[in-house]
């Protein structure tokens, strides 16, 4: 093959990879059910997590977790009007029963973890809740993005922390 035959497709080569770039990571995929969720009641969506972990499924636990938590948050910063329970104690009830097992397992896996809130958020985009207020429930977003990385920025402590009271880092 001579020079000229081969530069174009060397040149081809280049602009165009085989396969996925690395700037197009796949999306995290959602749990069974996802789709059917959005509209479901916060609490409804928290208690999922309860089944899954002692079923021992605990990364699709965490998953429903802190999807009902964002909603929930979202409908308690909105006004008494926005939470269709009226009981911000039951948000607190679930959250204090269902998030130490939970947190203990989503913390020992500090990356999955991470990605399991991208699927959180990529679950709660596809599938909005519109009741919702958007101004609000943005900020709560906001606010899971930042807890998600500020995860990662604190990994190495979490990690240390978590060895010193003899959890599991996996």
């Amino acid at each position: 093959m001579s020079y000229r035959t081969i530069l174009p497709q060397l040149i081809a080569a280049a602009l165009f990879p085989v396969g996925p770039s690395p700037a197009f990571a796949e999306e995290p995929a959602l749990p069974l059910g996802a789709e059917t969720a959005g509209n479901a009641l916060p609490g409804e969506i928290m208690l999922r997590a309860a089944p899954l972990m002692q079923a021992g499924r605990g990364d699709e636990a965490t998953f429903w977790f802190y999807a009902g938590q964002l909603r929930w948050r979202s409908r308690l910063n909105g006004g008494p009007a926005q939470d269709p329970t009226g009981e911000p104690a039951l948000f607190s009830s679930l959250f204090e029963t269902l998030g130490p097992p939970v947190n203990n397992w989503a913390f020992g896996d500090i990356p999955k973890l991470q990605r399991t809130i991208d699927a959180v958020l990529l679950w709660d985009a596809h599938y909005p809740d519109p009741s919702l207020d958007p101004v609000v429930h943005e900020r709560m977003r906001a606010g899971l993005r930042d807890l998600r990385d500020q995860i990662g920025r604190e990994a190495g402590m979490i990690r240390a922390e978590r060895a010193s009271r003899g959890l599991e880092n996996r």
